[in-house]
């Protein structure tokens, strides 16, 4: 937690005024006791109805001071735990965008977002209640101690015996829970995933008729974490009862000594009342610290489970990078004996050589899970190659920053995914200056401007999140228009026609072709036609490179290639 402190830098002035705030109010309680015993000792012994209602009217004041004092250390406290908060989520949202694919696929969605809220929110109340009542208790605990010396020294002795006991109670209960509530946050995640995967899903779950496995799993899970928190819970409910119990034992004491001393004369009858009065502001001190001690606890585990994904270094880095200029005459994308590999035992893609010219096609094929988005997610940098290198006119990707190589890069990812806006607006994530000229050109290339202009509202059509509101062929050429429109040099098309019927991935090639001649496109497909006409196809095979080379050749001498076409077409389209 105190490496998370930092993210009170700005809110240095409400951290400090709540606390003594705090202080203030506390002085207020502290002084309660002393002026009851006043009333008792002075105005009902000697039936001093004025000074009764002197002294009532003091302890009014007190306590509206001491409202005034806690109401205002509230509103310091969290202000300032909100900034934390809000200063420390924007923080860690912006660290995992520096994350490369690699640490994000390690990590997995869900844990990020457990993390960035609950987690998060965690520490936030952490930090409030810290500021609020953290310096308060001890204040009020060692202050209740030091007027109880002021008043009777030897029964103030049953304090000194109580507070270790109820101390030995807190540590104890801490050091069972704190592992516990750690545990906790990492079934959250669990339970955050499959809500996740079953929202994401469900039209998958209801077409298998799934609902009923998929609420077992969820019950499953729900009642592990439940039977976690229960078990965390009965413990944490000790501390209450066990610090009541000792507090109480030590008020019967008081009054059992103190009986004999006011008898004895050692003592006042109100003296005896402040000693029982600053014995239960006690008890309500080290309930609340007790109480906290818990909640920071909690915040404690999960601001450790924040510092592991703040403490993680992305292996994709451009630190030290400079501007880079094209070496003439280099080919716009060139690999080196490329290998890469997700885990250790084995490589996804190897052996990869090849060289692409300016404004010449690539064509990518293979059967599924063969290493084709692999091959290509390495381009941009998503993923650093295992072995071998990839050159960009001339120069290696990892000389290159970040935002100078991807600004090279147009892509179109697998998943069509829209954000919420307009598609006015999502076009601009390709470029933010771009004119409605620019963006109806894209459109046109796209083969979306027909289905454009038939809405509406036009380019201000709303899209929602998602682009759920459009169907599975009118995302995918709104994100191929928003990847045109960049102009790329490097235009990447990831299995992005799959949506698409045969006439219209057909003119979309051809308007590609036209428009956007002088880039190098590289066409993931699982169709042999919509790669046919390339002047370079790579066939993959289990990640291998099992042929390089034009169509016609690979069909003459790469089985796997020409088992590919014939399954999609006739012997004479293939060899057409």
């Amino acid at each position: 937690m105190f490496k998370l402190i930092k993210y009170l830098k700005g809110y240095t002035l409400q951290s400090i005024l709540a606390p003594l705030f705090k202080f203030l109010e506390a002085g207020f309680e502290l002084a309660v006791p002393i002026v009851m015993a006043n009333i008792i000792d002075v105005g009902v012994k000697n039936g001093d109805e004025a000074y009764i209602y002197k002294m009532g009217l003091i302890l009014v004041l007190l306590g509206v001071l001491g409202l005034a004092a806690s109401v205002t250390a509230q509103y310091f406290s969290a202000k300032a735990a909100l900034g934390f908060g809000t200063a420390l989520r924007r923080d860690f949202y912006k660290h995992l965008n520096t994350l490369s694919h690699s640490e994000i696929d390690k990590i997995g969605t869900s844990s990020m977002i457990t993390r960035i809220t609950n987690d998060i929110n965690q520490a936030q109340t952490g930090v409030n209640m810290f500021l609020r009542l953290f310096l308060r208790s001890p204040f009020i605990v060692l202050g209740a101690i030091v007027m109880c010396l002021t008043v009777n020294v030897e029964l103030t002795l049953i304090f000194g015996v109580a507070a270790p006991v109820i101390g030995l109670i807190v540590y104890l209960i801490m050091t069972k829970t704190i592992p516990k509530y750690k545990w906790i946050q990492g079934k959250l995640d669990k339970v955050s995933l499959l809500t996740r995967e079953n929202l994401s899903g469900v039209r998958v779950i209801r077409a298998f008729s799934r609902q009923k496995n998929e609420k077992e799993d969820f019950d499953f899970e729900t009642s592990e974490l439940l039977k976690a928190q229960v078990r965390v819970g009965r413990i944490s409910a000790l501390l209450n009862p066990l610090t009541f119990a000792v507090v109480n034992l030590a008020i019967a004491a008081i009054l059992w000594f103190g009986g004999g001393s006011v008898d004895s004369g050692a003592i006042t009858q109100g003296e005896l009342i402040a000693l029982v009065n600053y014995m239960n502001q006690i008890l309500l001190a080290l309930i609340a610290l007790a109480n906290l001690i818990i909640i920071l606890t909690r915040a404690g585990a999960s601001a450790a489970r924040v510092n592991d994904i703040l403490n993680i270094r992305s292996s994709v880095t451009d630190e030290g990078n400079t501007e880079c200029s094209p070496v003439p005459g280099a080919p716009s994308v060139e690999f080196r004996s490329v290998a890469f590999a997700y885990h250790k035992d084995k490589p996804s893609v190897e052996n990869i050589s090849f060289s692409l010219k300016q404004g010449e096609t690539v064509g990518i094929i293979g059967g599924t899970g063969s290493g084709k988005t692999t091959l290509v997610n390495l381009i941009p940098r998503f993923y650093d190659v295992t072995d071998g290198e990839i050159l960009i006119d001339g120069i290696n990707v990892k000389k290159y920053p970040l935002g100078q190589l991807r600004k090279k890069i147009g892509i179109v990812p697998q998943r069509a995914i829209l954000f919420k806006g307009t598609i006015r607006s999502n076009m601009k994530w390709g470029k933010s200056d771009a004119g409605d000229d620019e963006i109806w050109q894209a459109l046109e290339t796209a083969q979306a401007a027909d289905f454009v202009r038939k809405l509406p509202d036009g380019l201000d059509s709303k899209v929602e999140q998602g682009g759920r509101n459009f169907s599975g062929g009118q995302r995918q050429r709104l994100t191929i228009a928003r990847a045109v429109i960049m102009k790329p040099d490097i235009l990447i098309l990831d299995d992005s026609a799959s949506a698409l019927d045969f006439a219209t991935d057909a003119a979309l090639r051809s308007a590609l072709a036209k428009d956007i001649s002088g880039t190098s496109v590289f066409i993931v497909s699982q169709r042999a036609s919509g790669i046919k006409n390339a002047d370079m196809i790579i066939v993959l095979d289990d990640g291998d490179p099992v042929g390089i080379g034009k169509h016609g050749e690979l069909f003459e001498n790469c089985s796997v290639y020409r088992e590919i076409c014939l399954s999609q077409m006739s012997e004479s389209e293939a060899g057409g």
